[in-house]
C-alpha cells in the first residue's frame, strides 16, 4: 500500500469515526458546549461524516477527493481558530493542525 492510499484511508476513517463520536459521545457534547457550538453539533458531525466518506469515494472519483479534502481542510482551519479562541493549549490544537496538513497533502496529490 502506498503512502497516499494510507493517508487517504487513515484520514477518511478518522473523520467518519469522529463524526459518529460527535453524535453519541457525552464528552463530545460537553466539548461542543465549551466551544460555543452546541447548536451546530449535529451539522458539524454530518459534515465530518460526509467529508470522511468523500475521501473514501474520492479514491475512485478524483473530483470528489478534491472537494472533500478541500472541505475538510477548511473545517480544520475553523477548528484551529475555535480552539485558539477558547484558549486551548497547543497540545489540543495540534490534532486539528495535523488533519489540516493531511488534508492539504491529499489535495496536493489529487490536483497534481
Amino acid at each position: 500500500m502506498d503512502y497516499f492510499l494510507t493517508i487517504v484511508l487513515f484520514t477518511s476513517i478518522s473523520f467518519v469515526a469522529y463524526g459518529i463520536n460527535s453524535f453519541i459521545s457525552k464528552r463530545m457534547k460537553k466539548e461542543f458546549k465549551r466551544w460555543g457550538l452546541e447548536n451546530k453539533q449535529k451539522t458539524i458531525a454530518c459534515c465530518q461524516l460526509v467529508g470522511g466518506a468523500g475521501l473514501f469515494f474520492g479514491l475512485e472519483w478524483n473530483s470528489i477527493l478534491i472537494l472533500s479534502s478541500s472541505f475538510l481542510g477548511v473545517m480544520m482551519l475553523v477548528a484551529i481558530g475555535v480552539r485558539i479562541k477558547v484558549k486551548d493549549d497547543i497540545s489540543d490544537i495540534l490534532p486539528a493542525f495535523a488533519y489540516l496538513v493531511l488534508s492539504a497533502m491529499i489535495l496536493y496529490e489529487a490536483t497534481g
